[in-house]
């Protein structure tokens, strides 16, 4: 059984942040979903997610940066990319001042969508 859709909860979480952090969240928000359409956004533990049959990524905003949280196995293969950033067990941070590395967010996202709809990757394996 797929999740209800849950947009309208992420579209109030970005209502709710700070007016200069918005533009630059919805860009983020944005390419995860052309990056996996067919996935349904919701919110959990009070951070969006876009999930299949599991989740895909998480993502949030916070004072100086957003998060990423496509999970450790999808980062892997990008640790000397991934390089400049502060990296979490399962995420990356990216500054709020400097432009989102887009190309490089947009491979991570692929990675772990195929990972998950062709492979049966899991949140947490």
């Amino acid at each position: 059984m797929r999740a209800k859709d849950h947009s309208k909860a992420v579209d109030e979480y970005i209502l709710n942040l700070p007016q200069a952090s918005r533009s630059k969240f919805e860009e983020l928000r944005k390419l995860l979903k052309e990056v996996a359409p067919s996935a349904i956004e919701n919110l959990k533990w009070g951070k969006p997610i876009l999930e299949t049959e599991t989740i895909l990524f998480a993502f949030s905003c916070h004072k100086a940066h957003l998060n990423f949280v496509p999970t450790r196995q999808a980062l892997e293969p990008f640790k000397n990319q991934l390089r400049p950033y502060v990296l979490g067990q399962d995420s990356i941070q990216f500054p709020l001042n400097q432009p989102l590395p887009v190309d490089l967010i947009r491979e991570i996202a692929e990675y772990r969508r195929v990972a998950v709809e062709e492979h049966g990757a899991k949140w947490r394996n």
